[in-house]
């Protein structure tokens, strides 16, 4: 059975990019102070494209509906070869920083979400009680 569209299975996706991302900011900052360390990056518009492939689902209930259709995207590129300092250490502290906020809001979002569907799932089986 398939509860929601699959919007439970996109959110768990969702959940485990947020993780993947958080993991390598950490490593990032970690390692801050190592020698030639290259920062790690999770490329979301990989991981998206990767998810997006497997496909979705989508069905027209109406003939005035529009059509389903995916678009390229936008191009995005890595500096890979980016050194910050003098012992060619390509860790942005600051950036780091940013990237690890931005992640823990988007994690909050995505929990937020998900457990409004598991909290509407719970009243409908408790029969709006």
């Amino acid at each position: 059975m398939n509860i929601y569209g699959g919007t439970i299975a996109m959110l768990e996706k969702g959940l485990d990019y947020s993780s993947a991302k958080s993991k390598a900011i950490s490593q990032n900052i970690a390692n801050v102070d190592t020698p030639n360390y290259k920062a790690k990056s999770v490329n979301f518009k990989e991981v998206f494209s990767n998810e997006i492939s497997k496909g979705i689902e989508a069905y027209k209930t109406d003939v005035r509906h529009m059509d389903f259709t995916r678009s390229a995207g936008s191009k995005t590129f890595d500096v890979s070869n980016l050194r910050y300092r003098q012992d060619h250490n390509g860790v942005d502290m600051d950036k780091e920083q940013a990237d690890l906020a931005a992640n823990q809001i988007y994690n909050s979002a995505l929990i937020e979400r998900l457990s409004g569907k598991f909290n509407t799932l719970q009243s409908v089986i408790k029969g709006g009680r």
